[in-house]
């Protein structure tokens, strides 16, 4: 089994950039404006801190916008390596963001909720460059979007998983205790955390160590 891509999510400084990227982390997720949720810093912070990520680390804006004109936008503020669409993409107009950006990387959240997320997923793999796995609920009055630290059914994230040719990231609830359980039932090529490795929404350097030596086995 390989070993899967971590990316620390909700990074809110240079210097929890370099933590994470000292223990581990292959990308980084930088939170944009959210209905809720935790880790969201502005654009500028954003910016700044993509900038400062050396390469091959990639900076993965996290964006609720939802027609591809105003994620354009939003990416240009910010400048990140990936964009990652955490909300349903009205008209899935994913070749107009593509034309735009050629060269920034496109990851669809797929909220996994039931086996229509497996259909959605499925459907949609064929115009992003991964899929990332969450706990979130779109469909409630305020969208949960992500950063809600709950586990959800893996057996649909193994589905999902051997259905699809894209990478597939799985996010949500995963820290040092079950981290292990969920590379070995789902198999991703990576794995997103945020709340796992935070104390009072602090990057924790102690569980830093220690998610990434479970991860090693």
């Amino acid at each position: 089994m390989t070993k899967p891509r971590v990316k620390i999510c909700c990074i809110s400084s240079i210097a929890e950039a370099h933590l994470a990227i000292q223990y581990g982390a292959s990308a980084l997720g930088l939170v944009g404006k959210m209905p809720s949720g935790p880790g969201v810093i502005d654009d500028t912070l954003i910016q700044a801190i993509a900038q400062a990520v050396p390469p091959p680390i990639a900076t993965f804006l996290l964006t609720s916008e939802t027609r591809s004109e105003a994620i354009i936008h939003h990416h240009r503020k910010v400048n990140t390596s990936t964009i990652q669409i955490v909300d349903a993409l009205n008209d899935r107009e994913y070749d107009l963001i593509r034309n735009a950006l050629p060269t920034v990387k496109l990851v669809q959240v797929i909220h996994v909720i039931d086996h229509d997320s497996v259909t959605e997923a499925i459907e949609i793999s064929a115009h992003v460059d991964a899929l990332l796995l969450d706990s979130g609920n779109p469909n409630l009055a305020i969208k949960e979007l992500g950063g809600t630290g709950r586990k959800h059914d893996w057996n649909l994230s193994k589905e999902i998983r051997q259905s699809v040719t894209v990478p597939v990231f799985l996010a949500g609830g995963l820290n040092h205790d079950n981290v292990r359980q969920a590379i070995e039932w789902v198999e991703p090529f990576g794995i997103d955390l945020c709340s796992g490795v935070r104390t009072q929404g602090k990057l924790d350097e102690r569980k830093l160590n220690d998610f990434f030596r479970a991860i090693e086995g």
